[in-house]
Order: C-alpha cells, then sequence, then structure tokens
C-alpha cells in the first residue's frame, strides 16, 4: 500500500480540480483514502511518470516528456516527485 506524506497530500488537495469537475476530498484522511481506492502512485522524478506510462501501454508516439508532465492526472508535487492519479 502507497504512503502517501504530507507534500503529496497537500499537492492533492490543493490541485485536484485539474483532474476532477469539482473537489472530491476536503481532508488529509479524505484524499489519503481517495488516492489508496483510485490505487495512486508517487514516483520520483519525470523520467519515472515517463516510465510508468509507457509500462502501462500509453502511445507515447510523438508526445514530449513536458506534455506528459501537463497530463490532468500527473500531479507536480513541487519537490521533484509527481503523483499519478488514475481517475
Amino acid at each position: 500500500m502507497n504512503e502517501f506524506d504530507d507534500a503529496v497530500l497537500g499537492c492533492f488537495l490543493a490541485k485536484q480540480e485539474q483532474l476532477f469537475p469539482e473537489p472530491v476530498c476536503e481532508s488529509f484522511d479524505e484524499a489519503e483514502a481517495f488516492l489508496e481506492e483510485c490505487m495512486a502512485i508517487v514516483v520520483k522524478s519525470a523520467d519515472e511518470v515517463w516510465e510508468y506510462f509507457d509500462e502501462e501501454g500509453l502511445d507515447l508516439n510523438g508526445l514530449t516528456k513536458d506534455e506528459l508532465l501537463e497530463a490532468e492526472e500527473v500531479f507536480a508535487v513541487g519537490d521533484g516527485r509527481y503523483l499519478i492519479v488514475q481517475g
């Protein structure tokens, strides 16, 4: 099971509307439960975001890493890590 620290949970709470039309969580506890249910993951770098989507079978041809990092399900935590939420 993923451990989501305060930085990850705060990032999701602040940016959740980039993926959903309205907030789905209001507290750290709700965010943690939601992310666990969605099987969200935290990766350590932009390269790992690319590797994750490549392993998931996403067609990455013609896509730059910057474009992938702007995908609505990718959240920059702010410390070099990224949260990936499959909504």
